[in-house]
């Protein structure tokens, strides 16, 4: 008799074998407008680069750098963030009351 020989595996065993994407969480924060334009800045050098780039992916560039620095380096440009109020904006030009709606109604006199 001749050994068996052991079977290639199938391709849905591989599939199992492939690594889990990373689970994404989405998150909203506030942001100053001056350095909100410094996004939309970056993204055009990076397409300049023939490198285009998402807002997030760009997010995600920062803070692989900051993670990189040193403890003092890290310090520093933490400290050259001014602090912001947290919570949304509220509308600059919104009216303090509301004001309520008129009704108008046209009603059929009967004689």
């Amino acid at each position: 008799m001749t050994p068996k020989q052991p079977k290639a595996p199938t391709p849905a065993a591989t599939r199992d074998v492939k690594a889990k994407k990373p689970k994404l969480v989405r998150d909203s924060f506030t942001i100053p407008k001056d350095e909100y334009a410094v996004i939309e800045t970056l993204k055009q050098r990076s397409a300049a680069l023939a490198q285009p780039v998402k807002k997030s992916e760009l997010l995600r560039a920062g803070l692989k750098v900051l993670a990189a620095m040193s403890d003092a380096a890290l310090r520093s440009a933490v400290q050259a963030v001014p602090s912001i109020k947290t919570g949304r904006p509220k509308a600059d030009a919104a009216p303090a009351t509301p004001v309520p709606a008129t009704k108008t109604t046209t009603k059929a006199t009967r004689k």
